[in-house]
């Protein structure tokens, strides 16, 4: 299979997790109540350890592999600035979609990231495309509950709405694939800027989420969602 259609595939792939968890947030039926809100914040916790999964085992040592560790710690400290900028501008404007902001924050850069990963012959590229997914998935969950708060969008028309960002997947990823492959030192900084603004994301948005007085199972999904990553990293090393 020619590597630029297993570049969209997979970013494709990732990319519609995001309408898929949109569509699972709409399920209002599992009863009893407090297994409902296990439920969401089982879900978020396992987004939350499946993006420290990416910045841990893919974004930062392929980042660190190009790069010296002064341009390392830059480009990771500038993504976490970024992405807290970012935080503090959609307060100020008091956006409804500051988790849809955050999930994009997060998509684009890795799929660029995913391109150009596949085109210098890196070993990270499939492992970030099923991370991709597995964050995607909650990311898509918590951003169509807050849109669903805060306007009058129906559950089938957010979906739609994630189902056409899924396609700046493969624009990005081919962008990845076809230019930025040629300068290591921009791809891997841009690896590092998505996993400063993820490391922020998972801290400032995601873990104050988790936690549910007197219940002690949604921090596992961190858990699991991070071994989830860490089996899958060994796999391709392997």
């Amino acid at each position: 299979m020619e590597q630029w259609i297993l570049v969209v595939g997979l970013t494709l792939m990732a990319g519609v997790a995001m309408p898929v968890g949109a569509l699972l947030a709409g399920v209002e039926s599992i009863r009893p109540n407090w297994l409902d809100e296990e439920r969401r914040h089982g879900i978020i916790a396992f987004g939350g350890g499946a993006l420290l999964s990416a910045v841990a085992l893919v974004l930062v040592p392929e980042g660190i592999e190009v790069l010296s560790p002064v341009s390392s710690a830059f480009w990771f400290v500038l993504g976490g600035a970024a992405f807290m900028g970012l935080d503090l501008l959609l307060y100020r404007i008091n956006t409804p979609a500051s988790q849809l902001a955050a999930m994009l924050s997060d998509f684009i850069p890795e799929s660029i990231a995913l391109g150009a990963a596949f085109a210098v012959g890196g070993s990270g590229g499939l492992l970030l495309a099923c991370l991709m997914m597995l964050q995607n998935l909650p990311e898509g969950f918590n951003a169509c509950r807050e849109l669903r708060a805060s306007t009058h969008y129906s559950v089938r028309r957010v979906a739609g709405l994630f189902a056409l960002m899924a396609l700046l997947g493969p624009v990005c990823g081919l962008l990845g694939y076809g230019w930025l492959a040629q300068f290591p030192a921009v791809v891997a900084g841009v690896m590092l800027f998505a996993a400063g603004g993820i490391c922020y994301s998972v801290f400032q948005d995601i873990a104050p989420q988790v936690k549910v007085e007197r219940h002690w199972a949604p921090p596992m999904g961190a858990v699991l969602g991070f071994v989830l990553g860490m089996v899958g990293h060994q796999l391709t090393m392997a």
